[in-house]
């Protein structure tokens, strides 16, 4: 019985190292190539504020989560930062390609979240920085990327690599 639970434990712990390796080989593959100087553009919320991702980044660590609003993992990952952001987190969001800003006022008010958005209505801005995958999800610390990773992260996942940045 002790033989075969070793077995077991050995044979899911190779599980687990081979899925920790297929997703950072999918994450170095997808990874956007931000281009110079993108942390110091400056951006609109659909409020209207005029923000810097090097401002927001430099007391403490900043998610920035590229989303959309017909992106189906968006679906599971966007209720995640939204409590982030509920809870404090410093967190930006940039909505790729989902309608101008009223639709997309509207479909957040829908869905009750309260997230500081960036809306990318034309997807120029994801092409500007090579986002080419729906959810990206960087964090950047005092104006440095320390993190990029695509696709559905958890929300202890966010929480972590936030931690880990600072």
């Amino acid at each position: 019985m002790r033989a075969k639970l070793r077995r077991w434990l050995r044979e899911i712990l190779m599980l687990l190292l081979i899925a920790a390796a297929a997703m950072w080989a999918m994450d170095t593959l997808r990874k956007p190539a931000l281009p110079q100087g993108f942390i110091s553009t400056p951006l609109h919320t659909l409020d209207g504020e005029q923000v810097f991702l090097a401002t927001l980044s430099r007391e403490r660590p900043l998610l920035v989560y590229v989303w959309a609003t017909w992106c189906g993992i968006c679906r599971y990952t966007t209720p995640s930062v939204a409590t982030l952001a509920q809870e404090g987190g410093n967190v930006m969001t940039v909505a790729l390609r989902s309608g101008d800003n009223s639709t997309l006022e509207k479909w957040l008010s829908r869905k009750g979240y309260a997230i500081p958005v960036v809306n990318d209505a034309t997807g120029q801005l994801a092409r500007q920085w090579d986002v080419q995958v729906t959810p990206t999800l960087l964090v950047i610390d005092n104006g440095e990327v320390t993190s990029i990773t695509t696709g559905w992260t958890s929300g202890w996942g966010m929480r972590l690599r936030l931690w880990l940045a600072s």
